[in-house]
């Protein structure tokens, strides 16, 4: 469902919200390595990202990236940022035109399942998937 570049870009903010909690502001070459991405793109991954503002980035000692105290974005901004508005609109059989009127053979089916993945997108923060793999409940890779 989530273009690899979405997957970077979320496995990327994770990562960087695990760092953070422990006092560190890790680089792109480090989290492409951790979440085992190739730099280049992760590095354009996260140019996106912080150009969008969904985390900071500093260089120099001292730098890397980083969130600002309590500002973590949620699953679905970073999903708008990276696959556009109408990601959690558009058409799963991949039509222009595509409604109740006039359905596709998926249509009923795919809202269904598009919709509650909106739901879960809205409530869960980047914080909180990283919250699971701090407590172990979860990986990255």
């Amino acid at each position: 469902m989530l273009s690899k570049t979405t997957e970077y870009a979320i496995r990327s903010l994770v990562y960087i919200s695990v760092q953070n909690k422990k006092g560190m502001r890790p680089g792109f070459k480090e989290i492409a390595k951790e979440i085992n991405s190739p730099e280049q793109f992760t590095a354009k991954v996260l140019q996106k990202l912080t150009k969008n503002k969904l985390v900071h980035s500093m260089k120099g000692r001292g730098g890397g990236f980083f969130f600002s105290e309590n500002e973590f974005p949620s699953l679905y901004d970073t999903i708008i940022i990276m696959e556009g508005e109408n990601y959690f609109t558009k058409c799963g059989f991949g039509l222009k035109k595509c409604d109740s009127a006039r359905p596709c053979p998926l249509h009923n089916e795919y809202m269904v399942i598009r919709d509650i993945f909106n739901q879960l997108a809205r409530k869960t923060s980047i914080q909180a998937l990283a919250d699971k793999v701090i407590e172990s409940k979860a990986v990255l890779i």
